[in-house]
């Protein structure tokens, strides 16, 4: 599946910011990189470094007034819609070191406080299994709904609430997983057929010696996915962090499938 992506973030900065940036999608073995460009405008000379795990990079920007983000890229994602049923709990002294702090609590995702709860709910499943009743829990049990939460909601706050967006659904997954044993990190990405579109939050789980993805909201397909960025949870996979003071003018997104029959949706005009 060939999928072009497209962002444009417009801010104003009343005060010098610096900027962080992760809107690019990341070059990797299932998401092959066709081409792709990043433009930034009002801003001092960029400064690109590597995104955690390898994946990815980021951009630092410093800012003033008038800050102008936009992105375009193709990519041939090669993710077939594979069941995690089968798949087994790789065993935990053979985990790579990359993948063992996916196994601890972080702030958002304090999966030291869901393991009872786990253990009680899901013990009865084994390994890709257990995830998918889980994410099928989730989707049962919490709410979508827009303005749900806010920057520092939590997986406990989501699953007291039993409401939240594609990030707070991501964090209750990637605690409960986490509770189970099972290394889990949460995911931004670009997402086919996501409505509204925007930047989405999914989850990976360490199964059967590899990563793979799981959309806890059920809102888009994992096989339209390009990843942009991983990390412990929301704080480390924010599309653009601002050191600073920002207001914001625009934000779109946009993720077409381009294939014989597809037209293109209209690109997003400078």
């Amino acid at each position: 599946m060939r999928l072009k992506v497209e962002a444009r973030l417009a801010y104003h900065m009343p005060q010098q910011a610096d900027v962080l940036l992760a809107i690019e999608g990341a070059q990797m073995p299932e998401q092959r990189l066709v081409n792709d460009l990043l433009t930034v405008r009002g801003t001092e000379p960029l400064r690109t470094v590597p995104g955690d795990d390898g994946i990815g990079r980021r951009t630092w920007a410093t800012a003033q007034g008038d800050f102008l983000a936009e992105y375009h890229g193709t990519f041939d994602v090669e993710r077939g819609a594979r069941s995690l049923i089968g798949l087994p709990v790789s065993a935990r002294p053979d985990l790579p070191a990359h993948v063992i702090p996916y196994l601890w609590p972080s702030r958002f995702c304090q999966s030291d406080r869901f393991v009872s709860f786990v253990a009680r709910e899901f013990g009865d499943f084994d390994g890709g299994a257990k995830i998918d009743a889980m994410a099928q829990w989730i989707r049962r049990n919490i709410d979508y709904r827009l303005g749900a939460s806010h920057g520092t909601t939590s997986a406990v706050d989501s699953f007291v609430a039993r409401e939240g967006v594609c990030r707070d659904f991501s964090h209750v997954m990637a605690a409960f997983a986490r509770a189970a044993g099972i290394p889990a990190r949460l995911v931004s990405a670009y997402a086919w057929q996501l409505d509204p579109p925007d930047f989405h939050a999914v989850v990976d789980v360490w199964l059967d010696d590899g990563w793979h993805l799981v959309d806890a909201s059920g809102l888009a397909p994992v096989e339209g996915l390009v990843r942009v960025a991983v990390g412990r949870d929301a704080t480390d996979i924010s599309f653009m962090t601002i050191f600073g003071y920002a207001e914001l003018v625009s934000q779109e997104v946009c993720v077409t499938c381009l294939t014989a029959d597809t037209v293109d949706s209209p690109t997003l005009e400078n």
